[in-house]
């Protein structure tokens, strides 16, 4: 049996594409390959937790704070008032860190990402048990990855970094933070076009990265799939009563800019001109933005959006979100911040269209005018022009969601990255024997 410490940035309730699969990973691995996994991380639940005081967290009084499906989880308090410099001058004094070469603007940048987790790395520096094979990290650039490599470089063993790495985004492209991921002895990229931005223009080794895509829990989507209607309605929940036939447009995510859900809203005046007959479904937390934006589309006559955010909401396998995946005509997400996009292989599980942006790793993981449709980022009529188009093409949303469902079915399922992960793992362990 294989220790292996994971130490992700945040952990479930918190949701994203990162917590999931860290998730999915850690439950995948302890039941079919019989790894010991421990879970350290932050108590932070929102991005806003990361760094300031005033983000949401997680409570001791939590169900999850502890125990996550059977798996127990080491949370630890964020250090807010704590400054760069201090952190620093607490880091110096520590033999491996000091062993990892990093320049100090290199950790204030990553500091002022969050989450500081001081507590945590004073605890496992001074763990008697710290026994383990391998530590595997992910979400780039956040304070964990150089509690991981610290540990790491403490007992003499391997790291792994999964980064989500969102080429696309400015934010993430700093080369000098991008420093710290060589430091790494392995990458886990999600996408081809993701290992070849970090080996062109990031100048990491390519032997130091290997791709293993995001997955989906293709089995229970079909299930639900396969349910009758009135069954799991989200239209006879939701819509009025004499508008059940309307069409049903779906993005799930952070209702940010970066992830497209301004460029939705903004498109939707262009939509509704030719069609008037369709609901805007927005899951996922909300921003200021957002908000400020959705008030001025509010105002038009006639239009219907539906807004949920994680408060309303029960995880990952919400039966609303499921049922509004499963009546959904066509899931948007038009995202440059997307290493992947597993709501896309959600989509595609039951069967949707889809239409993501043509930016970053989107144009990989969508076959354009096979199983989706791509559109300019940050261009409301495109996004209008695409999804009039697919909205007045039954047969051919039809051919667009077969299409995606046989590839996921065949290739993005949690249980075969669960496999390519586990012979990754003992690929790096046998180099380091």
């Amino acid at each position: 049996m294989n220790n292996i410490l994971y130490l992700p940035t945040r952990y479930f309730p918190s949701i994203s594409g990162a917590e999931f699969y860290f998730q999915r990973m850690a439950e995948l691995l302890t039941t079919k390959y019989n790894y010991n996994i421990e879970i350290y991380t932050s108590n932070a639940i929102d991005f806003k937790a990361l760094r300031n005081s005033s983000g949401k967290i997680l409570t001791p009084d939590n169900k999850y704070f502890y125990e996550v499906n059977s798996l127990k989880v080491n949370r630890f308090p964020v250090n807010y008032n704590i400054s760069n410099k201090e952190i620093l001058k607490i880091l110096k004094v520590i033999p491996s860190y000091n062993a990892l070469n990093l320049h100090d603007d290199v950790l204030e940048r990553i500091v002022r990402n969050g989450p500081y987790l001081g507590d945590l790395l004073d605890y496992l520096l001074k763990k008697q048990d710290l026994n383990y094979d391998l530590i595997h990290t992910t979400y780039f650039p956040y304070f964990n990855c150089i509690i991981s490599l610290i540990i790491g470089n403490f007992i003499k063993k391997p790291t792994i970094c999964t980064p989500f790495f969102h080429f696309s985004n400015p934010r993430y492209t700093d080369l000098k933070v991008i420093d710290l991921l060589k430091k790494f002895d392995l990458l886990i990229a999600c996408t081809n076009v993701e290992k070849e931005f970090l080996v062109q223009k990031c100048k990491i080794q390519p032997g130091q990265i290997t791709v293993i895509p995001m997955g989906v829990d293709y089995t229970k989507f079909q299930k639900v799939n396969k349910k009758p209607l009135s069954n799991l309605s989200f239209k006879e929940k939701f819509f009025n009563k004499n508008e059940k036939k309307y069409k049903l447009i779906l993005f799930c995510g952070y209702k940010n800019y970066e992830k497209g859900a301004l460029s939705i809203l903004k498109s939707i005046p262009y939509i509704l001109k030719k069609i008037k007959k369709v609901y805007f479904v927005f899951i996922g937390p909300s921003t200021v933005a957002f908000n400020r934006e959705l008030s001025k589309i509010n105002k038009l006559e006639k239009v219907r959006i539906i807004n949920f955010s994680p408060g309303n909401l029960t995880g990952y396998f919400d039966k609303k979100k499921l049922a509004a995946f499963k009546e959904a005509d066509i899931y948007l997400m038009p995202s440059r911040s997307d290493a992947f996009g597993i709501s896309f292989l959600e989509a595609w599980s039951m069967g949707k269209p889809v239409i993501g942006a043509r930016i970053g790793a989107t144009p990989e993981v969508i076959r354009e005018n096979i199983d989706g449709l791509l559109v300019e980022f940050d261009k409301p009529k495109d996004i209008a022009q695409k999804v009039i188009f697919l909205l007045k093409n039954n047969n051919l949303r039809k051919r667009y969601g077969s299409a995606g469902q046989l590839k996921v079915s065949q290739k993005y399922t949690w249980d075969i990255v669960a496999k390519e992960t586990h012979y990754t793992y003992q690929n790096l362990l046998t180099k380091f024997r």
